[in-house]
């Protein structure tokens, strides 16, 4: 195990691939901290569970990341919970589909906020202990849409692009402290997250919802299946170990070949 005794903090991560990220690193001996919004109860039986099936420590910090000083907040509480953050997974996003001119600002500035900003605060916070301790690894999950655009996620776009940028600067800053940077970057993954852009989809370009599915989602990966949770949380794993030491400021593609095209 080679997380036994290091401390993950994982955002985003009541659900979908947070929540895969986050039993994935448990399972390799890391304690976690959670963090997203949700029934409590629901949460609370997440948390529990990686406890009883890893033999870990986990604990749930409630911050609004939409906010940078609740950022700062989840890095302290971890570091005072656990004592360290060695590994940070910034995984936090929500989306918003429509036609540019028709874009709520709101919704701009929150998923702006959530998407972008909040990784550029927890990576900011974490950075300091991970640079003393000579050892850290920060995983930024972007979207094929860090390398290539769609029509209608123009936030999104735009957030995931800015992940790029701070991945790839955040790695050339540390990368003489032991501590690497990297972003994943999939295509299509079966999520709450993609299932509740459908509906939206669906009426911005007048189709069915299956049809969304079929010749707007599907249509871009080339093997023509959504990309699962545990694919993305594997290669999250590996992205901490010592044999990915060397991997640093890399976009990491699991798309089903769709930037390939």
């Amino acid at each position: 195990m080679s997380l036994k005794s290091r401390t993950a903090v994982v955002t985003g991560s009541t659900s979908g691939i947070g929540l895969a990220v986050a039993r994935a690193l448990a399972s390799d001996g890391a304690n976690v901290v959670i963090n997203g919004f949700g029934d409590a109860a629901a949460i609370e039986k997440e948390r529990s569970g990686i406890e009883k099936d890893f033999g870990v420590k986990a604990a749930y910090v409630a911050a609004d990341l939409t906010k940078g000083e609740e950022c700062a907040r989840l890095i302290t509480e971890a570091e005072k919970t656990f004592g360290t953050v060695d590994v940070l997974v910034n995984n936090a996003g929500i989306q918003h589909v429509a036609p540019i001119e028709e874009f709520p600002p709101e919704k701009w500035d929150m998923i702006i906020a959530l998407n972008l900003s909040a990784a550029f605060h927890a990576t900011r916070a974490a950075v300091p202990g991970m640079k003393a301790r000579k050892w850290g690894r920060i995983i930024n999950t972007a979207s094929a849409h860090a390398l290539v655009a769609s029509p209608f996620k123009s936030a999104y776009v735009a957030a995931k692009h800015g992940i790029a940028g701070l991945t790839k600067t955040v790695a050339l800053e540390t990368a003489t402290f032991g501590i690497t940077c990297n972003a994943i970057c999939p295509g299509y993954v079966w999520t709450p997250l993609v299932e509740k852009q459908i509906p939206d989809t669906a009426k911005a370009r007048d189709m069915t919802e299956e049809q969304v599915k079929r010749d707007v989602l599907l249509a871009a990966q080339p093997t023509k299946e959504f990309v699962t949770v545990e694919e993305v949380a594997a290669l999250a794993l590996f992205l901490t170990s010592d044999a990915a030491r060397s991997i640093t400021g890399s976009m990491q593609q699991i798309d089903g070949g769709w930037v390939a095209e």
